[in-house]
């Protein structure tokens, strides 16, 4: 009898996003309206200044700078200052490229490829710089505008002037409120830390998984912003803040041992995290040791967290960051040229959206592209029912962009496709700072384009796979094996803390990096049971780190794994 040979691995196809998820509104974040207030507030003041000069017509140069006002939010003020000042110079010398070829050409497919070029360049470094929401979208927004902007190069210097004064503002608004709440982002993310310890508390059995692993991921982030400001604070007062919101994530963490709900500590919890975000004073805490005798009487050595690889790193050769800029190059330039070749006005709009399209999985990117088409369609309707308010002044026209900034960041967190229902006629409007233009072609180019856009994203996705998810997945289940090893040989309580959070950084990335090859298509079936193994031996083994829930070594209680 002769034996049947191997079968073949199965092959993903190209996965598609549940139809409920691409609609479904979620709940705004904490702080939607930080960068809502930052922007308008940027822009106000350049547009309604440049109004008064009579010289609207600049302010789309002032904008490409007062859009970094959207920036950094979520990071203490130290990490927001040097990313701030990160974003201004990527998007200076951005600005220059663009406003360089625009000068230089006035070939449309020239200035696609310049566009398009760029795209790819900024999804690659924000990315690999994690410089945060909105991530490249804005930057690659605000320099393919200036490249299919007429210009002559004697007005290089001035424009470039503009955008640098633009991003001062912004960055001196972005930074105005650390001189009345120097911790309020340590704050905000150490109660988002303390929620998550609520949901794990509180939760059903079944969403007990996803909920560990979302706990993880907040006290990892707050930890490492911890981390950052203790190293620049100065003072007895701030660091005596720095101790309080640490012996705060101390707590937080040890419901990772937690094996049955706790509803009492859940609901303290909570209002110690309302407390944090309404500037309250810190819940004084008993010293009762948490984690450890050592943590709960010097909070200098609680775990640091594990410090991410360096930033460019992610740019190495293997990186699965290079096929996603691939696909954006691809898709960007494939989309300017279309719009060029079937005689639509305004290329540069199909080279944004195409760019827009582009997330870190093929199934992101496609219910992207649903969400970018719908909101496109919505925002035309309310752009044409707004065009006789807004073309009843340029006052008018600049205070109705203010609104429509504040609406997409008041809603860009519950869903793209609503937040793109105001960003929609927001860019039209932009477009209009110079002068009127005719409605009716401003409305079918954007569709068409928008259609285009979408459609060359899609298809880039189809033609560039990207396996090297693949090769992350294997990185992030070995590192996950070698600092389960670790925590099963920690008999050192001096070591505990470092283990433990090696441990927990590592199943954090194993669950990204699941979440990312699941989106991917035409790659091997995923080694579920794997991760599943991995997970569930890597949670028990962080259990008996923190020593709570009747966890002990050689007799751990099962911790279910991540689905």
């Amino acid at each position: 009898m002769t034996e049947r040979p191997p079968a073949a691995p199965r092959v993903r196809r190209f996965p598609l996003p549940p139809w409920r998820q691409v609609f479904r509104l979620g709940t705004p974040t904490d702080i939607w309206l930080k960068p809502a207030i930052s922007t308008v507030v940027t822009a106000g003041a350049l547009n309604l200044t440049l109004i008064g000069l009579g010289r609207l017509d600049l302010a789309i140069y002032t904008m490409a700078g007062a859009l970094c006002a959207l920036y950094g939010h979520e990071l203490p003020y130290p990490a927001r200052a040097r990313t701030l000042a990160g974003v201004a110079a990527g998007t200076l010398l951005s600005t220059a490229v663009a406003l360089t070829a625009a000068s230089l050409s006035h070939s449309v497919a020239v200035l696609v490829a310049v566009g398009a070029v760029l795209a790819a360049l900024h999804k690659l470094v924000c990315e690999a710089a994690r410089v945060g929401p909105p991530g490249a979208l804005i930057v690659t927004f605000t320099s393919v505008t200036c490249a299919f902007t007429p210009q002559r190069l004697a007005e290089l210097p001035a424009h470039l002037a503009l955008t640098a004064l633009g991003a001062a503002v912004a960055w001196l608004v972005c930074m105005a409120p650390a001189l009345v709440r120097p911790f309020g982002p340590e704050r905000i993310l150490t109660a988002r830390a303390l929620d998550a310890a609520a949901r794990l508390l509180s939760g059903e059995p079944a969403q007990r998984p996803a909920a560990r692993t979302a706990l993880a991921a907040a006290v990892n982030a707050a930890r490492r912003s911890l981390t950052g400001t203790r190293a620049s604070i100065a003072g007895p007062r701030r660091r005596h803040t720095a101790d309080a919101l640490e012996r705060l994530l101390v707590r937080a963490e040890s419901s990772l041992a937690s094996t049955d709900p706790d509803p009492r500590t859940a609901t303290r919890y909570r209002q110690w995290a309302r407390d944090l975000r309404g500037d309250r004073p810190l819940p004084v805490l008993d010293p009762t040791p948490v984690l450890d005798p050592a943590q709960a009487t010097a909070t200098d050595e609680a775990p640091l967290p594990v410090p991410p690889p360096s930033r460019w790193h992610a740019l190495r050769p293997g990186s699965p960051l290079l096929p996603i800029g691939l696909r954006v190059a691809l898709g960007c330039a494939a989309a300017g040229w279309a719009s060029a070749a079937l005689g639509i006005g305004r290329p540069g709009w199909a080279v944004i959206t195409a760019a827009s399209v582009f997330q870190a999985s093929a199934a992101l990117s496609w219910q992207r592209a649903i969400q970018r088409v719908l909101g496109n369609l919505l925002g035309l309707l309310l752009f044409t029912a707004l065009l006789p308010v807004s073309r009843s002044g340029q006052l008018a026209l600049v205070l109705l962009a203010l609104v429509g900034h504040f609406a997409a960041e008041a809603t860009i967190t519950r869903n793209y496709w609503l937040a793109t229902t105001f960003v929609t006629p927001l860019a039209l409007m932009m477009t209009e700072f110079g002068h009127y233009q005719p409605a009716r072609d401003m409305v079918a180019d954007r569709w068409l384009d928008t259609c285009l856009g979408a459609l060359a994203g899609l298809a880039a996705c189809l033609l560039v796979t990207n396996r090297r998810t693949a090769t992350r997945l294997d990185r992030a289940l070995a590192e996950v094996g070698t600092a389960t090893e670790a925590a099963r040989a920690s008999t050192s309580r001096a070591t505990a803390a470092t283990v433990r959070a090696r441990l927990s950084h590592a199943l954090v990335d194993l669950r990204d990096s699941t979440d990312i090859a699941v989106g991917e298509w035409r790659q091997p079936a995923l080694p579920r049971t794997r991760i599943t193994e991995a997970e569930q031996e890597g949670h028990r083994h962080l259990a008996a780190l923190l020593g709570h829930g009747g966890v002990h070594r050689g007799g751990h209680e099962p911790v279910p794994a991540c689905p």
